[in-house]
């Protein structure tokens, strides 16, 4: 008997309402599977709040672009940085503010990515590689790394 031979035997209509007894099982199943049942509404997939909505509000807006300011005010003013951030706690602290202008700029780059705010991003963006060159610039000589080793702590 050749496989054309049991496809024939088969009763389809059979095995059709089996897979559907299967189907109305599922915690998903299609109402009309179910006998008797009453469809439901579903929402649909972008009605869900965490979908995101094609423009943003203006709100929204603001509160993207604050962040990038804030993150690009503490990035600017670290270059000025007025103590020597040499070794000690002054080295600890010029690391916090280091730190916070890094998650000041990953923060924003979220926000903008959520908003799709392409040149809020890109600034967010090139914001993050800045706090990571500033922490390399400190870190590395410590790590013994560069040329001239520096320490951590001051004598």
């Amino acid at each position: 008997m050749t496989d054309r031979d049991k496809n024939k035997d088969r009763d389809w209509d059979k095995e059709m309402r089996e897979v559907d007894r299967l189907l109305a099982k599922l915690p998903e199943a299609d109402p009309k599977l179910v006998s008797g049942a009453v469809p439901t509404l579903k929402k649909p997939v972008g009605a869900a709040g965490s979908a995101p909505s094609g423009e943003p509000t203006g709100l929204e807006w603001l509160g993207t672009w604050a962040r990038v300011a804030v993150g690009l005010l503490i990035g600017i003013g670290l270059t000025q940085w007025p103590d020597p951030h040499a070794c000690g706690l002054n080295l600890a602290f010029y690391g916090v503010g280091v730190g916070a202008a890094l998650a000041t700029a990953l923060w924003s780059s979220l926000s903008s990515w959520k908003h799709r705010a392409a040149v809020a991003h890109l600034l967010s963006q090139l914001l993050i590689i800045w706090s990571l060159v500033l922490a390399a610039r400190e870190v590395l000589p410590r790590i013994g790394y560069a040329r001239a080793p520096a320490a951590w702590l001051c004598q």
